[in-house]
């Protein structure tokens, strides 16, 4: 609980990463209104509010690694407004899996524990870091990136700022293992054997 509350604290910092982001790489088109509100939808202070935070907040940390986000599908206010965030929750010994975001860069803070984080270039070059409460790290738009909580019995918080309101998730174990690639190609691109692709897609099956 005491992790929730030192979020609250510091959840007026993050506000202020929405202007750097925007004019870092804001990643939606101009709007030419003021906002944008969608049809047979009145436009009033509940429009502007989103209230799916106050479970994370006010909530225990989860079993597994959680994302909770407020973006364009979640809180509708932000279309054209090139900005969202997500709360990262990891229990102890949990990961982030490789990702890319494809339209916007994300500015990490972390708000409680210790997180391992790093991103991989066009070149192949990787770049980590362990971070500390307090601390903030910036994975490139559009480029490989992971976070993992490496402590094995505490957990960690972290909230991430978008400049656009969907910045999208592409997951790399997902998408290679999880659709329907031929197994022949993810065999021959990673130079193994189609048992061992079959293998990988079982574990990231969903579960029943």
């Amino acid at each position: 609980m005491a992790s929730k509350t030192f979020a609250i604290k510091f959840f007026s910092l993050l506000i202020s990463s929405f202007a750097i982001m925007k004019m870092a790489t804001a990643g939606d088109p101009d709007i030419l209104s003021d906002f944008v509100i969608p049809p047979n939808v009145t436009a009033d202070g509940n429009f502007f509010t989103f209230t799916g935070m106050r479970s994370v907040v006010r909530g225990g940390i989860p079993t597994a690694f959680k994302v909770s986000k407020a973006a364009l599908t979640e809180f509708p206010a932000l279309n054209g407004q090139s900005v969202s965030i997500a709360v990262l929750e990891f229990p102890a010994n949990t990961t982030n899996p490789p990702h890319i975001h494809p339209r916007s860069a994300e500015l990490l803070f972390l708000i409680d524990g210790t997180l391992q984080v790093g991103f991989v270039d066009t070149t192949n070059k990787l770049f980590t870091q362990t971070l500390q409460i307090g601390d903030m790290f910036v994975f490139p738009k559009g480029l490989v990136h992971f976070q993992y909580n490496v402590a094995a019995q505490a957990s960690a918080i972290a909230v991430s700022a978008f400049g656009s309101a969907n910045a999208g998730t592409v997951s790399i174990p997902n998408t290679l293992f999880n659709t329907s690639i031929d197994d022949n190609v993810l065999a021959l691109s990673f130079k193994t054997d189609v048992a061992t692709i079959q293998h990988l897609k079982d574990g990231l099956a969903p579960k029943p």
